[in-house]
């Protein structure tokens, strides 16, 4: 995809909503792809560009920007993955080297793998629980830009998320999270719809209490 959007300048007026049933349609069809079913081509280095920009385009309290973008391309997503399988290796001696590198190869499947870095400013007014909140804004942001761009991906955690190991082979720091990898490719097949949360159970409408 050759389009690339042009970032609005500074202080420029912008409008407060766009009407279009296309983005509607967009949204309504929203869907993860499947990891397995992820394949080449993925987003070449103008398009990511493109992709994080946008995704970094999320309403954030105070403009704090808690969030930071770890990129997996070629070789060095290779290595990475090599790592994740040693580290499962060594937490689990007895799964053999089949289970190791097929946990290498969930990490290493897709073309792309970008991890989302939660990085809280703590000291910052704005409550950690707002700015985690933001960073969950720029993943969906994400995937949306991905799609719109014409690639299929899907947001992962996995084990090694949480894995001191590897969180320090990532160069994650002790107060930041891995908010989960982002996987992206074009899919071998398209994804089937799946169940959707039912609106009557998790809508409700508030009414005062009678005085």
């Amino acid at each position: 995809m050759s389009y690339s959007p042009v970032p609005p300048s500074l202080c420029q007026s912008l409008p407060s909503n766009t009407a279009s049933t296309q983005v509607l349609d967009f949204l309504n069809q929203r869907r993860s792809t499947p990891l397995a079913l992820l394949t080449e081509p993925g987003p070449q280095r103008d398009e990511l560009s493109m992709i994080l920009q946008l995704a970094s385009r999320v309403p954030d309290h105070r403009r704090v920007v808690p969030w930071r973008f770890v990129v997996f391309l070629g070789a060095a997503k290779q290595q990475a993955a090599k790592l994740i399988g040693q580290r499962f290796l060594e937490l689990n001696p007895k799964s053999g080297k089949s289970k190791a590198g097929l946990e290498s190869h969930k990490f290493s499947n897709a073309p792309v793998v970008i991890a989302l870095i939660s990085s809280p400013d703590e000291k910052h007014k704005t409550p950690v629980w707002e700015q985690n909140l933001t960073v969950g804004a720029v993943g969906q942001n994400l995937l949306l830009a991905s799609n719109a761009a014409g690639f299929a991906g899907v947001w992962l955690t996995c084990w090694y998320a949480f894995d001191q190991d590897i969180r320090q082979h990532f160069g994650v720091q002790a107060f930041e999270k891995i908010a989960g990898f982002f996987h992206l490719g074009t899919a071998s097949e398209n994804p089937v719809e799946r169940p959707r949360p039912d609106m009557d159970r998790i809508v409700s409408h508030w009414k005062p209490t009678s005085p």
